[in-house]
């Protein structure tokens, strides 16, 4: 495998995690617009907001171990003998994975499971496609940073 394939694999799931975690840390606890199974389990009595609580925990403490195993593959590539590290590379992957994230979230989550929606309401619908849209403009930007690497790269 090489140097900028290392690198660029470490970075999305890296990437992936933390957008797992700006999820969690932003639109459950700080906005707690919804949780994780918010639609399976209503929040609105104590048994309910339990689930979902135990429910989050489990998401973060995934994201937690992806996180965790995107440094360790960091940290590798880095080392590596002859790897490149561009933080156009590293910035570039993890903007890849964020987005990843948030495409895998809406269309898995949000829409073929319905296990919840970004916010509950009349609006659920808009919120989710907002999500959704900036997956895939983060997406873009990541793919832009890697594609002007590569090209930077083969001059």
């Amino acid at each position: 495998m090489t140097a900028f394939r290392q690198l660029k694999i470490a970075g999305e799931v890296l990437g992936f995690g933390m957008g797992g975690f700006l999820d969690g840390i932003v639109l459950h606890q700080l906005l707690q617009w919804h949780h994780f199974v918010s639609n399976v389990y209503p929040s609105d009595t104590v048994q309910g907001l339990q689930l979902n609580t135990l429910w989050d925990g489990i998401f973060h403490s995934a994201t937690y171990v992806i996180t965790a195993v995107g440094l360790v593959l960091l940290w590798r590539a880095i080392n590596q003998t002859g790897a490149a590290q561009s933080p156009r590379i590293i910035w570039g992957s993890f903007l890849i994975g964020i987005g990843i994230f948030h495409i895998a979230d809406s269309v898995i989550n949000h829409w073929i499971l319905q296990i919840h929606h970004i916010r509950d309401g009349a609006n659920a619908f808009a919120y989710d496609l907002g999500f959704f849209i900036i997956g895939l403009i983060v997406l873009v930007i990541g793919l832009r940073l890697l594609r002007f690497e590569r090209h930077a790269e083969q001059k």
